[in-house]
């Protein structure tokens, strides 16, 4: 009897029975950890691409600059009061380089003891270094990068109404026309506030446009 008892099968208890495991077979792992462990080996390997950069002094690749072509087309001219903090803090700037320049020039020629007509003669030469000082210094900027100082503080940049950069002559002849907008009680600046395009009268005689830039 007890030995009959021992060859019933183990599935008359109702166990269930796992399979036999098949050998040299590894058992499926769980999705989950499937998919952690691909993340892992992405941060890994994004992690070690960072390293070789380093070692190889290559830095990661910055974002192309705005064109012309492309801040144009996006339609954003600066406002009155934009451009006309910039251009005071260039007026700061053009003044107060002037101002050490001349105190420097001063000091200098107060050990020399001349004449009175030096002393007016040297104040006109200096005035005349000043215009040319002031038009070389807007000139310069808007002709290269199109942004002086105070337009890169306000991130706003001059081009020509076709897109294409300013030639020095031009932007010389901007400048004039700036002074030339101040002179009727500041109307060339106004005439901006019904302007579609925010142009002034020295923006129109040079056909310019100012607008502004994500890129500063």
């Amino acid at each position: 009897m007890s030995a009959a008892r021992q060859d019933v099968p183990a599935a008359a208890s109702g166990t269930p029975q796992s399979p036999p495991a098949t050998p040299g077979v590894a058992p499926q792992d769980h999705p989950a950890a499937s998919n952690g462990a691909a993340q892992d080996l992405q941060t890994a390997q994004a992690q070690a691409a960072a390293i070789r950069r380093r070692r190889d002094g290559k830095a990661p690749t910055a974002p192309a600059a705005t064109t012309r072509q492309e801040l144009l087309a996006t339609g954003a001219y600066a406002g009155l009061v934009s451009r006309a903090i910039a251009f005071a803090l260039d007026a700061a700037l053009v003044n107060g380089v002037s101002l050490v320049v001349g105190i420097a020039v001063g000091l200098g020629l107060s050990i020399l003891h001349l004449p009175s007509q030096a002393d007016t003669a040297i104040a006109a030469v200096m005035g005349v270094v000043w215009i040319g000082w002031s038009v070389a210094y807007f000139a310069l900027f808007w002709s290269t990068t199109g942004q002086t100082p105070g337009d890169r503080v306000m991130r706003i940049q001059v081009i020509a109404r076709g897109g294409e950069r300013l030639r020095p002559l031009r932007a010389a002849i901007r400048f004039g026309c700036v002074i030339l907008a101040a002179i009727p009680l500041l109307g060339g600046f106004w005439m901006m506030l019904w302007d579609d395009r925010r142009r002034c009268l020295q923006d129109r005689l040079t056909r310019t446009v100012v607008l502004y830039t994500p890129n500063g």
